[in-house]
């Protein structure tokens, strides 16, 4: 699988140029004391683009992120292109093909993929029939050059599987030489909705050999409503394949599995892979975000983070088929990585802007969370919402940051009796004073940064065996402690 995060210097700088102020500054400079991280923050508003469900986001070898997506009314496929995630947001549409007028893809134009292969672009996608709308079948466009907006795009015709059953979610990676095509299809003569299939490709439209079956839904959690595994996304990090894929019906139980592979294994043998028992990302009441899922990966503009691409809804109830509800949103957070090499999801986070992490500088690897609402520094944070903060406008103003907690919107990190602690805002005015800080350069490297209480001047947050409190920062010690980095 081509890794995109390789990148030119060129292409950094502008890219981290258009960062804002408070996560610009996070990248390792010579002669620091502490490294700072190597995946820095991010941040983004949410949702991405209102009314596109199944987003697929690729950058592209010129620095340029390419977007596509299903559209409500299932009649078309559409493309952005901006040179960041969030340009995306307010890029131009432009329409590279309608479903036909009858007979085949005519019907359920859903979730196109757009992939850069050999020099030109193609994109899969599902349709079904004017006839019958629900034979549900792949197809392939090719694009006649190197650029898609100005491409005329060619049909391949049919994705063809060995069994001509409902089929969609077809996707696509090289790894260790080899082309892979998996997708979601109905097994013949089973009782599912769709599994999960694997193959080898001899061209960019065409399987070759036997597929392997991958996985199946029979977790509970895969098979609420539909029973279905559908939707893959591949990621390769760490010495490992993991392939991403979404379950249960396309409402509040939509959710997200994980299937892993070594990346020495063999792909198209079963036993290569083994599914997690629970899934890895899924509805949250706090947030107000429901059904995530059929998601893709992409990275950052500084090429240094992996970013996870997927939709929801805001809200929990849908009247009538959850297909014919049209408010599925794109949205993006940054994915994060555990101690071990797998990837942690987290929570689907608030709309609005995405939250950071808070690396320690003093002590590396360690993070700000709240446990028990008490604000500490913890390595490795399995629940990692707990570890995840917005900054956003402060709540006594003045040009001050707040720190709203991910999973308890509404809460903030706020000083008690010269202790940090997550508290919700009663909204007096000792807790807009104790819960807003001046936002300076790191007192120990200002890549990182350091919080002021706005209302005890030359009191910092500081952490002092692992507990975090307010204190001053009169020593090169006192000052490590009191500088974090975003991530």
């Amino acid at each position: 699988m081509e890794d995109p995060r390789a990148f030119d210097r060129r292409t950094v700088l502008r890219a981290l140029a258009a960062v804002p102020v408070a996560a610009a500054g996070v990248a390792a400079w010579p002669g620091t004391a502490a490294a700072a991280p190597a995946s820095p923050g991010v941040r983004y508003t949410n949702p991405l683009v209102r009314q596109r469900a199944d987003p697929h986001i690729v950058r592209h070898s010129d620095g340029d992120y390419y977007f596509t997506a299903t559209v409500p009314e299932y009649d078309r496929i559409i493309l952005r292109r901006a040179t960041t995630i969030q340009g995306l947001a307010g890029a131009s549409e432009r329409v590279i093909w309608r479903r036909h007028a009858s007979g085949e893809m005519a019907a359920h134009i859903w979730a196109p993929e757009i992939h850069f292969i050999d020099g030109r672009w193609y994109v899969y996608f599902a349709a079904g029939r004017s006839d019958d709308i629900w034979r549900i079948r792949m197809y392939v466009l090719q694009s006649s050059g190197a650029d898609p907006f100005t491409s005329t795009w060619t049909e391949l015709g049919r994705l063809v599987t060995p069994w001509d059953t409902f089929s969609l979610d077809a996707t696509t990676f090289a790894h260790n030489g080899t082309r892979y095509l998996v997708w979601a299809q109905s097994p013949p003569g089973g009782d599912v909705n769709s599994s999960l299939y694997i193959a080898r490709m001899s061209s960019p439209w065409t399987i070759t050999g036997t597929p392997t079956l991958l996985s199946t839904p029979t977790l509970p959690w895969e098979t609420i409503g539909f029973k279905v595994n559908e939707g893959a996304a591949v990621l390769v990090r760490n010495g490992r394949v993991f392939m991403t894929y979404s379950a249960s019906a396309t409402d509040a139980n939509y959710c997200m599995g994980l299937l892993t592979a070594s990346a020495s294994a063999n792909l198209l043998n079963a036993a290569s892979w083994s599914k997690s028992p629970t899934p890895v990302f899924t509805s949250n009441d706090a947030t107000s975000q429901y059904g995530p899922g059929h998601n893709s990966f992409t990275v950052s503009e500084d090429g240094r983070s992996d970013i996870l691409v997927y939709h929801d809804r805001d809200y929990r109830d849908i009247s009538g088929d959850p297909l014919n509800d049209p408010n599925r949103r794109t949205r993006v957070q940054k994915l994060y990585w555990n101690a071990d090499g797998t990837p942690n999801f987290g929570i689907p986070v608030s709309d609005g802007v995405t939250p950071y992490r808070l690396s320690s500088y003093s002590s590396p690897g360690r993070y700000v969370r709240h446990y028990d609402f008490r604000a500490r520094l913890e390595a490795d944070v399995a629940m990692l919402a707990d570890s995840q903060f917005r900054i956003v406008p402060g709540l006594n103003g003045d040009g001050t940051v707040s720190l709203e907690s991910a999973n308890y919107p509404g809460h903030y990190l706020r000083h008690r009796n010269y202790e940090l602690w997550v508290d919700r805002d009663d909204a007096s005015a000792l807790f807009r004073a104790d819960s807003s800080f001046r936002q300076r350069s790191g007192l120990a490297d200002a890549a990182g940064i350091s919080l002021e209480a706005v209302n005890f001047a030359g009191r910092y947050v500081r952490q002092r065996s692992s507990l975090l409190y307010l204190e001053t920062a009169d020593s090169a010690a006192a000052r490590g402690d009191a500088t974090f980095y975003l991530e």
